[in-house]
């Protein structure tokens, strides 16, 4: 008990930290931009969109993918898992959603486990068997009771918007500015402007992967059986390398239990997710444990 509640601490400081750094990097941009009084605006900025996403992102998710909310009458197999993870989880009913979409994938949203939905795609329900699907929602459930939606709708709303600032910055420089007292110099301003985006990104990312690790060891733990989650996610492996996806926007990526939008190996310093491989591996050998 002691070194799995180590694990947890550990694991929501490093995620603290960078967000935090995050956050300093929006500020530092805004500094760049126009001095310090930017700086604050910014930082006023990104509380209030903050603010915003937490209370409507699941909304705008939910109606973007063209969710369809479901119950015990409509997808019984479904309604069935998810009710008995949820009591094995100790968190309220979450609302259910069907996803019209050939591609298999899964994904949870809401404020916090009073108010989360879990989602699966109609090609999930079709691909894997009862017990791949317990372990998938294990996973997803193990998101809501992490509050990693919130971690994350933060997260990109702030890499976002750091993003957003630095073509505002970049606009600036073409049209004579960022050479002022007040902020860093057309030179710390250009810098700003190339290297906030990456930067940005790379800690999203970073935070992305660390909660997704997360997710598998606890929801592994909540639907009871390690191995369920890692041959759903062997199966999901294959489909994604071999099928065609539908066309999913970047800033969505992190929501899905299996990132739909693949790259070569420089991407994966950009990816949302882990390895498939190494995910794999670790819930094989908790499954042996």
């Amino acid at each position: 008990m002691n070194k799995s509640l180590g694990r947890l601490l550990w694991n929501y400081s490093k995620t603290m930290m960078l967000l935090a750094g995050l956050t300093a990097l929006f500020g530092v941009v805004g500094y760049a931009l126009g001095g310090k009084a930017w700086a604050i605006g910014a930082l006023v900025i990104v509380g209030i969109m903050n603010f915003g996403a937490y209370w409507y992102s699941d909304k705008l998710v939910l109606k973007a993918h063209g969710a369809i909310p479901v119950g015990p009458e409509d997808q019984p197999r479904l309604y069935r898992v998810v009710e008995r993870l949820a009591q094995n989880a100790g968190l309220p009913m979450p609302a259910v959603y069907i996803v019209p979409d050939s591609s298999p994938n899964a994904f949870a949203t809401g404020r916090n486990p009073k108010h989360a939905a879990v989602a699966v795609t109609e090609g999930l329900l079709r691909l894997v068997s009862e017990r791949e699907l317990a372990g998938v929602l294990g996973h997803e459930l193990a998101h809501v009771r992490n509050r990693d939606m919130l971690i994350q709708t933060v997260t990109a709303t702030v890499a976002g918007a750091i993003s957003m600032l630095a073509n505002i910055l970049g606009y600036s420089l073409l049209f004579g500015g960022g050479d002022d007292d007040d902020g860093m110099g057309g030179l710390g301003a250009l810098a700003m402007m190339i290297l906030a985006p990456m930067l940005a990104m790379i800690v999203q990312m970073a935070i992305s992967r660390g909660r997704e690790y997360e997710a598998d060891r606890v929801g592994a733990r909540i639907c009871q059986d390690p191995g369920a989650l890692a041959s759903a996610l062997e199966q999901l492996d294959v489909y994604h390398e071999t099928q065609a996806s539908a066309v999913v926007s970047p800033a969505m990526q992190h929501l899905y239990i299996a990132q739909p939008l693949s790259g070569d190996s420089l991407a994966s310093l950009f990816s949302t997710h882990p390895p498939m491989e190494e995910r794999i591996r670790r819930l094989r050998r908790m499954a042996v444990s």
